[in-house]
């Protein structure tokens, strides 16, 4: 087993996830203003910093993905990284720059970042982090993603893949095909497929190792404008559809993204996930809001309550873990 390989397990395997923590500033900053906090650094950090040194860290969250400000900070006398690696989990970075307009398509994007990041990826490293990030999304619609948008999102994933694991580090690959627009779940898993094949034939053609990458794709799920919806066990059935046809099996987990989903519908849809689970990949997540929306709608009342905003996200993992392990239900859900 190589060490890539052995990372990429040490943050999936039993029934633990990815904290998706790599908000932008500006987005963060949206996320704050949305509850009434001022967002500055020393904020932005002291929300972050609750989450990374809650109980749950230890049994719930593998990973956690950073951003460029937070991974350079420290809490003290220590640094975010040591934290996270304090408490079990590894600590990993966004490394893309963006979705910007795609050139000959500018209704679809791509996403930048490739310039300097051999040099980024080795600062990243000696900062402690051991796996990355990278996040292509698609548009749904009768003309889109297009061809073009798929081919070259999965070129640069692929680029972008290669100087991750030239580096020692494990590589999140991130193709999301957006919830947006009033397309069905059988549209949602045609264009899926596609654009997941699409990325592992250029992974494959750069010589990326694939047990030592980790997948982050949506869940396939009706379009959110969509005037019919189908059930959880429908998108449970229709997801593991798409990855079996899809996915190369030296991949060894998947780490679903929530795309816009509620908490509980993020947490149940995966619990069905792994109850039918009939691929041998871990099956687990990498939530961002639909692990810290609860933790941060409570914080925002009172942000010296450190110990109560804990006991929040720690539920919120709880779930997710159990979800992980197909041994959630609603009566759990209910305990809090």
């Amino acid at each position: 087993m190589n060490e890539l390989n052995k990372i990429s397990l040490q943050i999936l395997s039993g029934g633990k996830g990815i904290l998706a923590a790599d908000e932008s500033t500006g987005t963060m900053t949206k996320r704050l203003e949305s509850v009434n906090v001022p967002s500055n650094e020393k904020n932005r950090l002291s929300f972050r910093k609750a989450l990374f040194s809650s109980e749950s860290m230890k049994n719930c969250i593998g990973g956690v993905i950073l951003y460029d400000e937070t991974i350079k900070q420290t809490d003290g006398s220590k640094s975010i990284t040591e934290l996270i690696n304090e408490n079990g989990a590894v600590a990993g970075i966004k490394v893309d720059t963006g979705a910007k307009t795609l050139s000959g398509s500018p209704e679809e994007k791509i996403t930048e970042g490739l310039d300097g990041l051999r040099e980024r990826l080795k600062e990243y490293y000696k900062l402690g982090a051991r796996f990355t990030k990278w996040r292509g999304v698609y548009n749904i619609s009768e003309t889109y993603p297009s061809k073009l948008c798929i081919h070259s999102n999965a070129h640069a994933l692929a680029r972008y893949a290669s100087l991750v694991q030239e580096c020692g580090m494990v590589p999140i690959v991130e193709p999301e095909v957006l919830m947006d627009g009033d397309h069905s779940a059988d549209v949602c898993y045609k264009k899926t497929s596609e654009v997941i094949k699409r990325c592992f034939e250029e992974l494959v053609i750069h010589k990326v190792d694939l047990s030592g990458v980790i997948l982050k794709p949506n869940m396939i799920l009706d379009g959110a404008k969509s005037k019919k919806k189908i059930n959880s066990e429908e998108v449970a059935d229709l997801t593991l559809k798409c990855l079996n046809e899809s996915v190369p099996k030296e991949i060894p987990g998947i780490a679903f993204l929530s795309g816009g989903q509620s908490e509980v519908q993020a947490t149940e849809n995966l619990n069905l996930i792994n109850k039918k689970n009939n691929t041998n990949f871990i099956m687990t997540y990498s939530y961002g809001r639909a692990l810290q929306q609860g933790a941060l709608k409570y914080w925002s009342k009172n942000i010296e309550d450190i110990t109560g905003t804990q006991k929040v996200f720690n539920h919120r993992a709880n779930m997710c873990s159990l979800a992980a392990k197909g041994k959630w239900s609603k009566e759990l859900e209910l305990q809090n």
